[in-house]
């Protein structure tokens, strides 16, 4: 079994960046690829970005693409989800993922262990 905590999260102004951080345990996720997604309030959880366990490939959400940079530390056991340029709809808890389906996978099902969340609030 693989354990996810993120963390990382907090308040920030619009235009503003942070990083979260996703740290495993239980087991080595070097041959997994990984996963984020989001929820906003009163919304379904949509996916964020993933990253490939052999190559590094990453793919991303058109709502984020060339904001958030999805990146990981296997030797730390650790994914990292860097944000810049902050925008309102960004507010969302943020959840990380291992992925279990296909490379590609954005839907919720495909993904089999996650973690508890970490909040992140973009204000004006």
């Amino acid at each position: 079994q693989v354990q996810l905590v993120e963390f990382g999260g907090g308040l920030v102004q619009a235009g503003g960046s942070l990083r979260l951080s996703c740290a495993a345990s239980g087991r080595s996720i070097s041959y997994y690829s990984m996963g984020w997604f989001r929820q906003a309030p009163g919304k379904e959880r949509e996916f964020v970005a993933a990253i490939r366990w052999s190559d590094r490939n990453t793919y991303y959400a058109d709502s984020v693409k060339g904001r958030f940079t999805i990146s990981r530390d296997d030797a730390k056991n650790t994914v990292y989800l860097e944000m810049i340029s902050l925008k309102l709809e960004d507010t969302a808890v943020y959840y990380c993922a291992k992925l279990n389906g296909s490379w590609g996978a954005t839907m919720l099902y495909e993904y089999d262990y996650w973690g508890q969340g970490t909040q992140v609030t973009v204000s004006s």
